[in-house]
């Protein structure tokens, strides 16, 4: 089986062209191929599959083989190559996720992909429909114990769950261990992406991620997002956030008047290589 080798930002996955190609388990494929020592080494598996409603479908596996919502990241990534790879000649395309159908906008240089605007969509903001099990309607500053310690979290989600906490210093934060502990909290359902974040001005933020299923990645393009829309609920910057990740930036903008979420960002081809 064919397959591309793909980075948003330093959020890599495996890639397969499913008009093409056929994945009989791709949870099983999915936990082979992101091995970093015996498989290709990624963050997970993302199939390219056509769609009775959008222009292609993106299906997403985590690196422990469990099926996610949506990838911010992954889903330039399929932007990319799709286009690059002569599936579409189209610069405007729809891409359909198990969070809905997404709508992304391609900057070319010399018959190439190199940046990508997506339509996020809507935030979620609803407590039950994140989900988080709070008494409150939505989840902003709100106070959650984990592990002994109280931290403040806001509850968004991309069409998948986040919970953004704020804190003076991430760079010497022990992700590892606190990581799984908000990952597999009891309020929340269907587990959670944590982002820990450190506010630089108004229009500048740096976080990092702890994604479920996948543990700490370099981006995590729907939790850049759902920091974005919760500084902006919290009141701590602009509309318009840069947001600094530990593999590179990514512009965020919500559109408050329309209820969007645009996010803009570059994808990278690394390597083709075949399955056997």
């Amino acid at each position: 089986m064919k397959f591309t080798k793909m980075q948003g930002i330093g959020n890599d996955y495996v890639y397969m062209n499913c008009l093409e190609e056929t994945v009989e388990d791709p949870a099983a494929l999915a936990v082979q191929v992101s091995d970093r020592h015996f498989g290709v080494g990624s963050d997970g598996l993302i199939l390219i599959n056509p769609s009775k409603v959008a222009d292609f479908e993106m299906a997403m596996y985590n690196a422990d083989g469990s099926r996610s919502e949506m990838c911010g990241n992954g889903i330039r990534c399929v932007a990319k190559y799709v286009y690059d790879y002569g599936l579409t000649d189209k610069t405007s395309i729809s891409i359909e996720t198990l969070a809905g159908i997404k709508y992304l906008d391609l900057t070319v240089e010399n018959g190439k992909v190199s940046l990508i605007k997506v339509d996020m969509g809507s935030p979620i903001l609803g407590a039950k429909e994140i989900p988080i099990i709070s008494e409150n309607d939505q989840v902003v500053s709100e106070t959650i114990l984990v592990d002994g310690t109280e931290y403040r979290m806001t509850g968004v989600s991309m069409g998948n769950p986040h919970a953004v906490v704020y804190m003076e210093d991430v760079t010497n934060l022990d992700i590892e261990k606190i990581g799984p502990k908000f990952e597999n909290h009891e309020r929340f359902p269907r587990r959670i992406n944590t982002e820990f974040v450190r506010v630089i001005d108004r229009k500048t933020v740096e976080m990092r991620v702890w994604e479920r299923g996948a543990g700490e990645t370099l981006a995590c393009g729907t939790g850049a997002c759902a920091v974005a829309v919760a500084c902006i609920l919290n009141h701590l910057t602009e509309d318009e956030v840069t947001v600094k990740l530990l593999g590179g930036d990514l512009i965020i903008q919500w559109d408050r008047e329309k209820n969007k979420v645009y996010m803009t960002g570059p994808a990278v081809t690394v390597f083709d290589g075949e399955l056997y």
